[in-house]
């Protein structure tokens, strides 16, 4: 098993990931991790793609078709999964994840939760979209040091909100980037060392117009990095949104999961 964190940079375009995040890009540069593109499912829109990533579903299958849907994943994902297991969970992310996995609607009394009765064992959620990423950071590495969890999913949502509030293609949105790539530069090396695995993506782009749903590129295309033990850093491998549940399913060695997963990426 390769215990694993998925961060999930919220609202992040490919070319801005590959121009912004300096440290993830040097470590490419450097053989340490690899670097490809994905396009995100449709809509290209937050609730439902994360409902994607978790279950390998696409949004018109799995339902989750509008942020406005709020309920309780009804299908197999990847924290009920790991779960089932005997794998532990836990989250440092936006509310909607809390929604999605353990109980809706969210309530500020589970702000942070330890051994809670769902998918996502452990957590931290907030609902400000202006949260500070370095807390969310921060939130998450308490988590690890507390619980060492096998499956820790860090969602920040600082670049999201900039380029709503400036459009995609602002130094504001760029710039909120760069800071993200500063925190992966500060966290990952010991995260690395503690024996993960890890996946830095998101779920979808950003527009010109500071909003995105659609296909086009600058909305529905994301960077999917890999880091770590249990990769085999090929450039030449290939992954559709859809392999993402499998993938770390895989990783966590969770038996007879179903879920496709891609070719290529893994040594296991």
């Amino acid at each position: 098993m390769h215990k694993t964190i998925f961060i999930l940079l919220d609202g992040l375009r490919y070319a801005t990931a590959r121009d912004c995040l300096g440290y993830m890009e040097g470590l490419v540069a450097a053989g340490k991790a690899a670097a490809y593109a994905v396009r995100s499912e449709l809509p290209s829109i937050s609730r439902p793609l994360y409902e994607t990533l978790m279950t390998g579903l696409p949004p018109v299958a799995h339902g989750v078709t509008s942020n406005g849907v709020v309920r309780r994943s009804r299908f197999p994902n990847v924290f009920s999964l790991a779960s089932a297991a005997g794998r532990s969970t836990a989250a440092s992310a936006y509310h909607w994840y809390f929604e999605l996995y353990n109980q809706a609607p969210f309530s500020p009394e589970f702000r942070h939760i330890e051994n809670f009765d769902g998918g996502i064992r452990h957590g931290s959620f907030y609902w400000a979209d202006h949260y500070p990423d370095d807390h969310v950071f921060a939130d998450a590495d308490g988590l690890l040091r507390r619980h060492s969890p096998d499956f820790l999913l860090i969602h920040p949502m600082n670049i999201d909100n900039e380029g709503h509030r400036h459009g995609g293609g602002t130094r504001e949105y760029r710039n909120a980037a760069r800071t993200a790539g500063d925190l992966l530069a500060r966290y990952l090396p010991a995260w690395q060392a503690a024996g993960y695995s890890i996946i830095i993506t998101s779920d979808h782009g950003m527009s010109d117009d500071g909003n995105h749903g659609g296909p086009h590129e600058t909305e529905a295309l994301v960077p999917f990095y890999t880091f770590g033990d249990g990769f085999t850093l090929d450039p030449d491998a290939t992954l559709s949104q859809t392999e993402i549940a499998g993938l770390i399913c895989t990783l966590l060695a969770i038996p007879d999961h179903g879920l496709s997963v891609p070719q290529g990426l893994l040594t296991v």
